[in-house]
């Protein structure tokens, strides 16, 4: 059991990814013992370094896959984590729609084997993080989305997202039924763009595809353009209106 005097102990998935790290870092502020678990497939071993440098004691970070789960079980009951936040998953709309059966192995069966870990380790917080690429296109333009709206995605990567926010749903209700409480909440969020204030963590994908720091590389002049795609949008000059979240 927790006490009033120790601190909450909180595993993250994909916690060397970009917008994982940046959750590491609020936790680690808040006050939190921080465990991150991340393949580095797509994060860098570089920010489990400075969440190192930042948390001192209360931060350690694993380079192991989400799919290991025995391993994964083994670090929630040997560190006693009270809750998981979920971030380890592909999050390329276009790479989706060209592979995926990659997407379905890595946000489908990543956050099963996630849960399993959850299970056997008796863990009963989940934070999901889902996407609205959930709700695809709403019905007759609505905008904006409203949490309600209904989840019909248009690409493998929203459809790996609901499926992953079904899967958590149900195993929550099957331990309702059983008497076992489970918490569970789904962040559904646009385009997160931006860094740590401090300077501490940044935004690093390689092959760059986010459109803010594509604009700063043009400025920087180290890419020549940027293309901006589609005409027919109902905007004054038939271009796309993107929503934006900062990463912190």
């Amino acid at each position: 059991m927790v006490t009033r005097d120790e601190p909450r102990r909180v595993l993250v998935t994909g916690g060397a990814g970009y917008i994982g790290s940046h959750a590491c870092l609020a936790l680690l502020e808040s006050g939190c013992s921080v465990v991150s678990v991340d393949n580095l497939s797509r994060g860098h071993a570089g920010a489990h370094d400075a969440l190192g440098l930042f948390g001192g004691n209360r931060f350690n970070g694993h380079a192991i896959s989400i799919h290991e789960t025995e391993a994964l079980t083994d670090i929630l009951v040997r560190d006693r984590i009270d809750a998981v936040m979920h971030f380890a998953a592909f999050a390329e709309v276009g790479e989706s729609m060209d592979h995926p059966l990659r997407y379905v192995h890595n946000n489908v069966a990543g956050t099963m084997s996630v849960l399993q870990a959850m299970d056997r380790a008796d863990v009963r917080a989940l934070v999901f993080s889902s996407s609205c690429a959930t709700y695809g296109a709403p019905p007759g333009g609505l905008l904006p989305i409203r949490e309600d709206c209904p989840q019909t995605p248009i690409n493998p990567y929203g459809a790996s997202k609901l499926y992953g926010e079904r899967m958590i749903l149900e195993y929550a209700e099957a331990r309702r039924r059983a008497g076992r409480h489970f918490a569970c909440a789904m962040l559904r969020y646009f385009n997160v763009a931006g860094a740590d204030p401090g300077g501490r963590l940044g935004e690093d994908h390689d092959p760059e595809s986010h459109l803010i720091p594509i604009c700063l590389q043009v400025a920087l002049g180290q890419r020549s353009a940027i293309g901006v795609f589609g005409a027919d949008w109902p905007t004054h000059d038939g271009t796309c209106i993107r929503d934006y979240v900062h990463v912190s």
